[in-house]
């Protein structure tokens, strides 16, 4: 049994991996001239980000965090989450909900009123259930945590208003606060949220990319980059994968390639298949990556859901994740601006881009000036987020479907069109090469 596996991501080295183990024949094929995909990091000046934005190892899914920890053996720091919402000019302590002590008083009195008046609805059988993200949002937190918070941060990442976008994701990825952990915090008395991630690991050197260069070692043989998949065929009960100059044969094909990358390849596709691929909604990021001279705040991350401090919607800290992100003596930040094309940010030269998320950093007091800046690049990724809009749910059914009719596997974020961490790709894989022994 040969397996075809398009894409040289996390997930598809990962299940190279896993079926290699198994004693399968893979063969992975990469556009890149790197694998590693999301997953890519980069080293310049002594300054390490990751390019597809900040990514740290932590989940619920005690056997996906097993595996990623125990590739990494020994090249894993572990941290504590420190992360904060910027917020009226202050710093207030993430989740929201968890910190509503830090708001000014009036915003307070606002949340938590809100937020037991949802309450007592809620009981009473007064909210409907959601037909929407706002509505689910309103429902969940009440008005004053959603005006305050979740809505413009929301908002700001997905350039999309909520209320036009599914609230099917949200159950399981983002938990229901308890109500006692809400009051406690408008008191002032410490709680945790999202304990999960509470604390975390990172690669020692690397960046995250040295997950995937452990994860692919043993296959490195097999990672065929450079190859840029142009054809998929099925003659006689196996597949036909081509680059215009040459076809790899196969008997079975997983792609985890974007659909709209996928779906060109293929031949005799519906127009209803087509439409609906096209629908399809995503975000791409740019990553501002800035290392500065000196130290910066303390946090691992901060949300920032202000449309005036700048257009990204998180900046994070990656000289706290690891001692060796930084050269001695200073200290690096990544922001991270969700665009698309024809947006503000889609039209912004790096050099544009760099300035203008340098002046917001300095206005949230990250950095004391621009000349404490001594390294600035920009990496932008085409395919960052998905975006489950209304009508989400009827185009991936008819794509997965023809997919699917075609005996070709989709695993991974933008195969599957799923909203996946790292942490639910390689779930998604275990779970496959699990059903398949």
């Amino acid at each position: 049994m040969k397996t075809a596996i398009l894409g040289g991501g996390l997930t598809g080295v990962t299940l190279a991996r896993l079926l290699r183990e198994q004693g399968e024949d893979v063969i992975v094929l990469e556009a890149e001239p790197e694998y590693g995909g999301l997953c890519r990091s980069k080293t310049s000046s002594g300054f390490t980000f990751d390019t597809g934005g900040s990514h740290i190892i932590f989940s619920r899914d005690a056997g996906a965090l097993s595996f990623m920890k125990e590739v990494l053996g020994e090249n894993r720091t572990g941290r504590n989450r420190l992360t904060k919402i910027f917020y009226k000019g202050r710093y207030v302590k993430y989740p929201f909900e968890n910190g509503l002590s830090d708001l000014p008083k009036d915003d307070l009195f606002f949340c938590i009123n809100e937020f037991v008046k949802n309450l007592i609805a809620v009981e009473k059988g007064e909210v409907a259930p959601p037909e929407n993200f706002r509505d689910w949002i309103l429902a969940t937190f009440g008005r004053g945590i959603a005006a305050c918070y979740m809505i413009p941060y929301n908002r700001k990442i997905w350039k999309c208003p909520p209320e036009e976008m599914s609230a099917h994701w949200m159950e399981g990825r983002v938990p229901r606060p308890p109500v006692e952990d809400v009051i406690r915090s408008a008191i002032g008395i410490e709680t945790e949220g999202y304990t999960h991630q509470s604390v975390f690991s990172y690669p020692q050197t690397g960046g995250i990319e040295a997950l995937v260069r452990a994860i692919a070692a043993p296959v490195e043989d097999a990672v065929r980059t450079g190859f840029v998949v142009r054809s998929v065929r099925r003659e006689d009960g196996r597949f036909a994968v081509g680059d215009g100059c040459e076809e790899i044969a196969a008997d079975r094909c997983v792609s985890t390639i974007p659909l709209q990358a996928l779906l060109p390849c293929l031949e005799g596709v519906p127009p209803d298949v087509a439409a609906a691929c096209g629908a399809l909604k995503y975000n791409a990021v740019a990553c501002v990556c800035i290392g500065v001279r000196g130290a910066t705040k303390p946090y691992s991350w901060v949300y920032v859901p202000q449309d005036e401090i700048g257009l990204f919607n998180r900046i994070s800290f990656p000289s706290g994740y690891s001692d060796g992100n930084a050269p001695p003596g200073c200290s690096s930040v990544l922001a991270e601006i969700t665009y698309r094309d024809g947006d503000e940010a889609s039209r912004m030269t790096d050099d544009d881009l760099v300035g203008h998320t340098v002046e917001g950093l300095v206005q949230m007091g990250v950095i004391a000036s621009r000349e404490q800046v001594v390294h600035a690049a920009v990496e932008r990724q085409k395919y960052a987020y998905v975006i489950y809009d209304l009508a989400y749910l009827e185009n991936i059914r008819v794509v997965r479907e023809f997919c699917e009719g075609l005996g070709i596997d989709l695993l991974g974020r933008f195969a599957e069109f799923e909203y996946l961490n790292m942490d639910g790709c390689i779930r998604h894989v275990l779970d496959y090469v699990g059903e398949r022994r």
